[in-house]
């Protein structure tokens, strides 16, 4: 009988019911609060016990509701951004893009000496910027024609656009998906600690290309020792590469839609950094852009609007886990448990050296991460709990946010990812092939990860 774990609203719905009976058995707690820099911090020497608020099932079936009001503005920003970027996928901009660079790899010895780089720089940098993640699925079609004509296979045409942008979200510098939410919910300035995540995302990104170089180097010498070279060779007798050679170039459109881009990533940090920006701002620029990218693409207020509807809506499930994520919060805050829960935690967490509690931290985020593989989710669950859990252990609020979003770095491997294994069944590669080769590239994320963890730690990170 095959295993199979329960749909993300299943399970944290079944998490509200558990923490709801947690709160008739758990007794009361609570931390006193003190201002830190301008920033409401737990005493870590206050913890006191307090009497238990129990939560029936009325106050279950009411706290998403609750969620969703509590998190309406992460949810609004979530929707809007979603909207945004399926305007700039309808204007074909990004499309054109990689089909450029993949023509001139037959007329430029540099483009084949660069293809990976180039296109495996540029999807990590779509997951660290705009939280690419389910949107390069489609780009799993194009990429393994392109890898099976260069004589590659097709473990290199799903890797470059899928694990690309999988190390780019985990290791983002300007993700509002998972570093803007976590940030927002530990009340950290928005996208703060900028330099130190684009160090830790140009890292893995570079340990990616080279993993990724060494293996397509090796499979063109002898295709034979390719995981999927049975496969491969099917593939290969219906290549279609028409869609590369009836490719006419950019446009001009293409270009100034890109650079509307490029600006608009360019204004978001100038705002952050100078003036401050929160997500309203920062909603506020991406909507402006897709407005802009709808007029210079021409793409008419019918079709505008429905890909801004139908971006948003594919968000909706995002927002209902935010909400739902937000929905434990509030049990375990009116049941007068949370502060409990952290007490508990503390030993676990806690060491000699904040050095191992940070490492710790990204132990127990990799965990949560194969039962909850949202970023957003995640951040909306966890953050409430290892934001004052960083001030207990002696870890700044802002290590405590890296150590979670390195937790993500797993998610191509696990079978539990709607994305890893949609990607996966578009490529044809079966899942145990994939995790074989994955592996040895997933224990030196995780070694290195440890390693980044140490200088924050070390500094107090701000």
């Amino acid at each position: 009988m095959k295993l199979r774990l329960p749909n993300t609203f299943v399970l944290l719905f079944a998490l509200l019911a558990v923490i709801a009976l947690a709160t008739w058995v758990v007794p009361g707690g609570q931390y006193d609060t003190l201002m830190l820099n301008g920033k409401k911090v737990v005493n870590p020497d206050s913890f006191r016990w307090v009497e238990s608020r129990p939560q029936g099932l009325v106050a279950l079936m009411m706290s998403p509701i609750k969620g969703f009001v509590e998190a309406g503005l992460i949810i609004g920003f979530v929707l809007i951004v979603g909207g945004t970027f399926a305007v700039l996928q309808q204007s074909e901009a990004i499309d054109a893009l990689i089909k450029s660079v993949a023509r001139a790899h037959s007329r430029s010895a540099f483009v084949r000496v660069a293809l990976i780089p180039i296109f495996v720089t540029l999807f990590s940098i779509g997951g660290a910027t705009f939280g690419m993640a389910e949107e390069a699925i489609p780009f799993v079609l194009i990429f393994i024609p392109l890898a099976l004509a260069l004589r590659y296979d097709s473990v290199v045409g799903a890797a470059i656009p899928f694990v690309g942008s999988q190390i780019g979200f985990a290791t983002a510098f300007l993700n509002p998906f998972n570093v803007g939410v976590a940030q927002g919910i530990a009340q950290v300035p928005m996208f703060s600690g900028l330099g130190y995540r684009f160090l830790c995302w140009a890292v893995f990104t570079t340990l990616t290309i080279a993993f990724l170089m060494w293996y397509a180097a090796r499979i063109k010498r002898d295709p034979r020792l390719s995981p999927t070279f049975e496969l491969d060779e099917e593939k290969r007798r219906n290549l279609d590469l028409a869609a590369f050679e009836q490719f006419s170039g950019m446009t001009r459109t293409h270009k100034a839609v890109l650079a509307l881009f490029v600006g608009t990533l360019g204004a978001m940090i100038v705002g952050v950094v100078k003036f401050g920006w929160y997500i309203e701002e920062i909603a506020a620029l991406f909507l402006s852009m897709a407005i802009l990218v709808g007029v210079v693409a021409r793409l008419g207020q019918e079709r505008w609007v429905a890909a801004f509807v139908g971006g948003a809506k594919d968000l909706v499930g995002t927002a209902l886990v935010i909400a739902l994520a937000k929905a434990t919060v509030i049990l375990m805050r009116d049941g007068h448990i949370i502060d409990t829960l952290l007490h508990a935690l503390v030993p676990y967490v806690e060491s000699a050296s904040p050095v191992f509690a940070a490492q710790k931290m990204f132990v127990i985020q990799s965990v949560i991460n194969f039962f909850i593989h949202s970023g957003t989710g995640q951040a909306a669950l966890t953050m409430p709990i290892m934001a004052p859990l960083a001030d207990l252990v002696g870890v700044t609020r802002q290590t405590a946010i890296l150590a979670f979003q390195f937790g993500e770095l797993s998610t191509p491997i696990i079978p539990t990812s709607g994305i890893t294994v949609g990607v996966l069944a578009l490529a044809g590669i079966p899942f145990g092939r994939w995790v074989r080769w994955m592996l040895p590239l997933q224990v030196v994320y995780f070694l290195v990860a440890l390693a980044l963890l140490v200088p924050p730690a070390l500094t107090q990170w701000q």
